[in-house]
């Protein structure tokens, strides 16, 4: 059957309904985003909230991944995309009602912050660092003094960002398994999970590491409500959303999903981390891969799936 790849601007493909194509592309630029979205988030909030010295690793020393997530991701998007030389044309306009035109706009505005935020703190996390030029040290400073600002617009361009990996597909009305409002807050939390993992691995801190396997665990638990509602909401809707929550329900997508993304990806992870927290030794690394796995399955299995389900007319 034909089935028109509106996220990539590749139109009339032919796809197989049981043996698909997997477009690495936008799932890698989907997780990318929501990583470096969280990482900010976290940065941001625990500098507003004056925890720089209990919170090293998450204000600090893992926002450094954040700008290089994003560029990679928009590399990776780029890479994507069917007319690679015309992408200019997103920063012609600003469509308050186009996803795409807040995704492009908000990538413009976070992208400088976050390596002016990694920037900010280079001298603590590299002690020997020497800016070459003295305009450069004035520059940090001045950002370090103001670094409160800076963070109140973090924190704002990333829970956007967070979101609207999310909205990039449900804004395609056409794709029942995507068409819903809950792809936007579960990809927010997806990411806020994953940087979560992040954090608490990279983490020399118990009390941080600690503190952080606390927060993952309760966005595991949301990021499970808001499947079990995702599939309930389709279930209770028309019937081509029924066959869309079908393909995961028994269908198709049935194992990856569930063994691979809710399995492997969330119960185990927060299995491990309740092991860890209740005085077991885990090392940190196992759960905070297996959710960085998950959750980049997640958005392949998401994006693969939504591409064939389609409303009959």
């Amino acid at each position: 059957m034909k089935e028109e790849l509106f996220i990539s601007g590749r139109n009339n493909l032919n796809i197989d309904p049981v043996l698909h194509i997997w477009h690495w592309q936008i799932p890698i630029y989907l997780f990318l985003g929501g990583l470096a979205a969280g990482l900010l988030f976290f940065a941001s909030l625990y500098t507003i909230l004056g925890k720089e010295k209990k919170y090293t690793t998450a204000i600090k020393i893992a926002p450094i991944i954040a700008p290089f997530a994003i560029i990679l991701g928009l590399v990776a998007l780029l890479l994507d995309l069917k007319h690679r030389l015309f992408f200019w044309q997103l920063y012609t306009t600003i469509r308050l009602d186009s996803p795409m035109s807040w995704g492009a706009w908000t990538l413009m505005a976070i992208t400088p912050l976050a390596f002016l935020w990694s920037a900010i703190h280079i001298n603590e996390i590299f002690p020997n660092w020497d800016w070459k030029y003295k305009y450069l040290k004035d520059f940090q400073q001045w950002c370090y003094k103001n670094r409160i600002s800076f963070a109140w617009a973090i924190i704002v361009l990333a829970v956007i960002l967070g979101v609207y990996t999310g909205i990039l597909l449900s804004a395609f009305n056409a794709r029942p398994l995507w068409n819903t409002s809950l792809l936007g807050p579960l990809f927010l939390v997806s990411g806020l999970s994953t940087a979560a993992a992040t954090i608490m691995w990279l983490s020399n801190s118990s009390r941080e590491k600690r503190i952080f396997s606390r927060i993952d665990l309760i966005l595991i638990a949301i990021e499970l409500f808001f499947i079990v509602h995702l599939f309930m909401g389709f279930l209770a809707s028309s019937q081509v959303q029924i066959e869309a929550a079908n393909l995961f329900l028994g269908g198709e997508f049935t194992m990856p999903f569930w063994v691979f993304v809710v399995g492997i990806g969330l119960l185990i992870p927060a299995f491990l981390e309740i092991l860890e927290l209740s005085g077991k030794h885990i090392p940190v690394a196992f759960p905070a891969i297996l959710i960085l796995l998950g959750g980049l399955v997640f958005r392949f299995i998401m994006v693969e799936a939504g591409q064939v389900t389609r409303y009959l007319y």
